[in-house]
């Protein structure tokens, strides 16, 4: 039928030049995948048992611990005011907090009161981030009772902390909520922070993305581009960790609101350092503590739910094998 638009070749991009297939994210990038080297591993246990040291006298012993990866079950702001307590601070703190909108680890309350929740715990991290540290907040949306239907958290929350926002960053995803009497929502947002906006970490070397338009372009004789890659926008497209029998992500766990590892991998690489500490006060499935102990840095993960920390170390202990079968195959070549 000529009046379907998107059977029509001139309309529709995909029917024209053809659809990509779908792939689905793998267990881990890359760079999360790859060994470390002695010196860094070595390194992190040091650290981390002189962390242990002083911290498990005021925090209680963790749920779990291995090289790189701490995981208490507990409340998170509980474990904030014991660890606030110590002389210990983190570098970078990494989370997506429940938002309030029913899920299965969740009660829905009045929106007032989730403000004052959030307060809280947003207070807590403040207090445990060291001087140059940084803060990146992922939150979706929700509804306010007489206000608006998608109003994104983002807009209650970004100004009830002693934190510098230093940016919003969209996340743009393909998979979402389908509907018909509003458009379909397909991002969220990460809020980034800082302690001190004159003095923090940003690796920019590190994230720059070399999917140039045009690489060779000069201006004066000169490459306009830095030779690793552009600066990477605040629109980041990852696809989301989807679901499916045939399209189900390789990282998946029976976590209902999984972020993708990918997000994560930026975030660690431009705000922290090897060695440093990263903290998620609502670890749900860890994927914060994979991607930085898988980065070289060292994990504290806060998670009240104990079936998710449970969850959360098998999917280290099977990431750990990943790691070492990906190790043997590159000694092949």
């Amino acid at each position: 039928m000529d009046e379907r638009r998107i059977a029509n070749q001139e309309a529709n991009i995909f029917v024209r030049e053809g659809v990509n297939k779908h792939r689905p994210t793998k267990i881990a990038p890359e760079k999360i995948l790859s060994p470390l080297d002695d010196g860094t591993r070595e390194a992190i246990i040091a650290k981390q048992d002189n962390l242990l040291s002083k911290i498990e006298s005021f925090c209680g012993k963790p749920y779990f611990t291995a090289p790189g990866f701490i995981l208490f079950n507990n409340d998170s702001v509980e474990i904030m005011q014991q660890l606030r307590d110590t002389e210990e601070r983190v570098d970078l703190c990494i989370t997506s907090p429940p938002y309030n909108i029913g899920k299965e680890y969740e009660h829905i309350i009045d929106v007032n009161k989730y403000v004052v929740w959030c307060k809280e715990w947003l207070e807590k991290i403040y207090e445990v981030t060291s001087a140059n540290g940084s803060f990146w907040l992922n939150l979706g949306y929700f509804e306010v009772p007489e206000k608006g239907l998608c109003v994104p958290i983002p807009y209650l929350l970004w100004d009830k902390s002693q934190f510098y926002l230093l940016q919003e960053v969209v996340w743009q995803y393909g998979a979402g909520v389908s509907t018909k009497k509003r458009l379909s929502p397909r991002n969220e947002k990460w809020l980034f922070y800082v302690k001190d906006k004159e003095n923090y970490i940003f690796n920019l070397d590190a994230i720059r993305d070399p999917n140039v338009k045009y690489p060779n372009q000069k201006k004066n004789g000169k490459f306009r581009c830095n030779p690793l890659g552009k600066n990477p926008s605040d629109v980041w497209e990852f696809p989301k960790v989807t679901t499916g029998s045939k399209r189900s992500s390789k990282e998946r766990t029976g976590h209902p609101a999984q972020f993708p590892l990918k997000i994560i991998e930026r975030i660690v690489l431009a705000s922290s350092n090897e060695t440093d500490v990263v903290l998620d006060p609502f670890a749900g499935s860890c994927s914060t503590g994979i991607a930085s102990m898988g980065l070289g840095r060292i994990y504290i993960g806060v998670e009240i739910n104990q079936e998710y920390c449970d969850l959360s170390i098998e999917r280290y202990k099977a990431f750990e094998q990943r790691r070492k079968d990906y190790s043997k195959q590159l000694t092949l070549f």
